[in-house]
């Protein structure tokens, strides 16, 4: 219990001084945001603070800080220092300039701003990656909640009866304007997923449930290794590549840059607390890391997620459980398909402020997506884990050259410089070892790993050199 609650302090100091740290750094300014320069009434829609917050939270989290801490704590309680440190010194950073560079870019969605600060081939690498990704993203949030609706509503409404209603739906919050369906019901279910977290968190404590306290040993069951496998099935809640994906949006929508590290880098934080809570609540409530194998084995993530609120939480934790498990899903899968959208117009430079030209791009994507939801769910969301974690490592390295250009100080580029060289490693080492990779053995993939790690930070210091040297000589002149 002591861990678990050091853990809750060390996030909330978190964004209070190293996310003061990273707002220090970028040097938000008065300057007028997408929203208050060129409001379309589509896309650039200026919001309150508070509910830009909240989609964002929603945006970011879905089941994500749910499903993969769940999973992520069958290592035990050393997924608590991935959670904490992860998120604060990565992934908070990550979603913090990620949004913001795109405040400075107009908007721009991440494959511009990686392909300005990473060249023109890592711009069309990562175009046609991250409408990949969420194209992945929307077929597993399509087909994951309606199966669970087709299990507790009437025998004719089958699983593809609800994979059509999503689909319709899906259309829709991808082409209306986003304070219509997104900013109004959003914010209402972001609540919800902090309201749920909050009520686990006094069940656990009321049911005098014992947290497990630290240790640096891997407990997890089958013997699987910690790196890399704990790194990526442990996205949301830590960091994320998605989560960049969806920060543009509300970068159209704050009103102030002085706003970014409330909207951007506090929604990671709260998304990470959430991730904590159900870390915790998995192995304390299933009492070992074993338990809760085997709870996930036969339950599924949706069933032990309902088991542990409707003994935590009552009833209303069951309805608080079919919210989380149905709606939270859904609400990421049409915010990747509204983000691949602007990614597809960003692209082709096609103005999305008529409707029927929001249509002919949504399309095509939501039609993609659904040729994919025939296709196995948990081979579709294995490769996406790993598509989802190399999405982060191409973020930071721009991130980080964005921070040698721009940033007062070169090094200060390091902030996101040695987690992009992190992910790296573990990204590499993944897809080498996993068994949807090449399934090679540790003792060859942690040194590929890693070496391609020191290569990236090499690569990545010339080239910071010849930035800086650059800006140096336009200054002279």
């Amino acid at each position: 219990m002591i861990t678990f609650i050091c853990a809750l302090v060390i996030l909330f100091l978190g964004y209070f001084l190293y996310g003061k740290l990273a707002e220090r750094v970028f040097k938000p300014d008065d300057r007028l945001t997408p929203a208050m320069e060129r409001p379309d009434g589509v896309d650039c829609v200026p919001m309150k603070t508070w509910r830009v917050f909240m989609i964002q939270l929603l945006n970011i989290a879905g089941t994500g800080p749910i499903f993969g801490a769940l999973l992520g704590a069958v290592f035990g309680p050393v997924v608590f220092l991935w959670i904490v440190f992860g998120s604060i010194l990565g992934g908070a950073v990550h979603d913090y300039m990620s949004g913001m560079i795109s405040v400075r870019m107009n908007g721009a969605s991440l494959s511009e701003i990686i392909g300005k600060y990473l060249g023109g081939a890592a711009k069309q690498f990562m175009r046609v990656f991250s409408v990949f990704l969420m194209i992945l993203v929307g077929a597993v949030f399509t087909k994951s909640p309606a199966e669970l609706l087709a299990r507790i509503t009437p025998s004719w409404a089958n699983t593809a009866f609800w994979i059509a209603v999503i689909l319709v739906y899906y259309i829709l919050a991808t082409l209306l304007p986003i304070d219509k369906l997104i900013g109004k019901f959003y914010p209402l279910f972001g609540g919800m997923l902090i309201l749920m977290a909050v009520g686990i968190v006094i069940g656990l404590f009321a049911g005098g449930y014992q947290i497990p306290e630290m240790q640096l040993a891997n407990l997890n069951p089958k013997g699987t290794s910690v790196f890399p496998f704990m790194f990526v099935t442990v996205a949301c809640g830590a960091i994320s590549g998605f989560h960049a994906t969806q920060s543009p949006m509300m970068a159209r929508c704050i009103q102030s840059e002085r706003q970014g590290r409330r909207v951007f880098y506090g929604a990671m934080i709260v998304e990470s607390i959430i991730a904590l809570v159900w870390a915790a609540a998995g192995v304390a409530f299933y009492e070992t890391t074993g338990g809760l194998q085997n709870a996930l084995a036969n339950l599924g993530q949706s069933g032990v997620v309902y088991d542990i609120s409707i003994v935590l939480l009552g009833t209303v934790g069951g309805a608080l459980a079919i919210i989380g498990v149905v709606v939270c899903p859904i609400s990421t899968g049409d915010t990747a398909f509204r983000s691949a959208r602007l990614t597809v117009a960003d692209w082709f430079k096609i103005d999305q402020s008529r409707f029927i030209k929001r249509f002919a791009v949504t399309i095509p994507l939501v039609a993609a997506s659904t040729a994919l939801t025939l296709l196995n769910a948990e081979v579709i969301w294995r490769y996406l884990s790993w598509c989802n974690q190399t999405f982060a490592v191409f973020t930071l390295w721009a991130e980080a050259m964005y921070l040698v250009r721009n940033a007062k100080k070169r090094w200060y580029s390091l902030m996101c410089a040695l987690p992009a060289a992190f992910m790296t490693s573990v990204c590499t080492s993944y897809i080498l070892m996993a068994d949807e990779g090449f399934k090679i053995s540790s003792a060859i993939a942690y040194p590929i790993g890693i070496s391609l790690a020191a290569v990236c930070m090499v690569l990545f210091t010339v080239k910071s050199i010849k930035a800086v040297r650059k800006v140096q000589q336009n200054n002279d002149t």
